[in-house]
């Protein structure tokens, strides 16, 4: 993140159309591979503000790592969350210690994205499940992937080819299927139209778009949201602005 966005992303994670729908969407799928009669030992990796972490919370014991260190500090001092300062590349932790190992949003953010899925899955026991999303397709690569210092979008061939081995791939499907169309026309339209208002607006990301008009948040969530229809039944969507994996080591 760029220095201190990470406090507008405290409210973004809480309130945004896109956080409430894909954070959802996700615990919704997570919870269907977790045992109602044990609680679960879950590592959350990148927790950002740390909203997943309280979601996943209600599914088990979380410990929750961040790479940005400032961040780390907002979090423990917001929320009153453990967070322990480290990379994915690097996890301080020993094998197969955690039930579930999570990474939301995550791998786009590192260039070895290859030695990040193997330190998840060096951490996650036998038995455990792995859960990644990431964004997809690099024609849509925006002025947010910039400003979020990704490295690379995703099709689902590529990245099912980094997880492929060491495992049993349970669940693979793009998600944001009904937005994809239009954000797809608009980013191929942009990317010919690049202007300086652009340059000028530097700090700006998508999550810009939406998130101030209370009708607009909670028309776009409840067309996200809507997918939780498909996923929740293991249907796979054949586009979406991301991806959404889960494996069982």
């Amino acid at each position: 993140m760029e220095k201190n966005y990470y406090k507008e992303y405290y409210h973004l994670e809480r309130e945004h159309w896109w956080f409430l729908a894909r954070n959802n969407i996700i615990i919704n799928h997570i919870k269907k591979f977790l045992s109602e009669d044990q609680k679960a030992k879950i590592l959350n990796i990148g927790v950002a503000t740390g909203h997943t972490s309280e979601l996943l919370a209600e599914l088990g014991d979380v410990t929750s790592v961040e790479y940005d260190k400032d961040c780390c500090d907002f979090v423990k001092e917001k929320i009153n969350i453990d967070v322990v300062n480290a990379s994915i590349l690097h996890l301080p932790f020993e094998n197969n210690m955690y039930d579930l190992v999570c990474a939301f949003d995550v791998i786009e953010h590192v260039e070895d994205d290859a030695l990040a899925v193997s330190e998840m899955k060096r951490v996650c026991r036998n038995g455990g499940i792995i859960s990644v999303t990431v964004p997809a397709f690099n024609f849509l690569w925006s002025h947010h992937d910039e400003i979020n210092h990704h490295y690379r979008r995703y099709t689902k061939r590529e990245l099912l080819a980094l997880i492929d081995a060491d495992g049993k791939l349970i669940y693979a499907s793009y998600f944001n299927f009904w937005l994809f169309f239009p954000i797809a026309a608009f980013r191929l339209v942009s990317s010919r139209l690049a202007t300086k208002v652009q340059d000028e607006k530097s700090s700006s990301s998508d999550f810009s778009f939406g998130g101030g008009s209370k009708f607009l948040n909670n028309l776009f969530f409840g067309l996200f949201n809507s997918e939780n229809f498909f996923i929740s039944r293991l249907m796979r969507l054949p586009v979406g602005v991301s991806l959404l994996t889960t494996w069982k080591k």
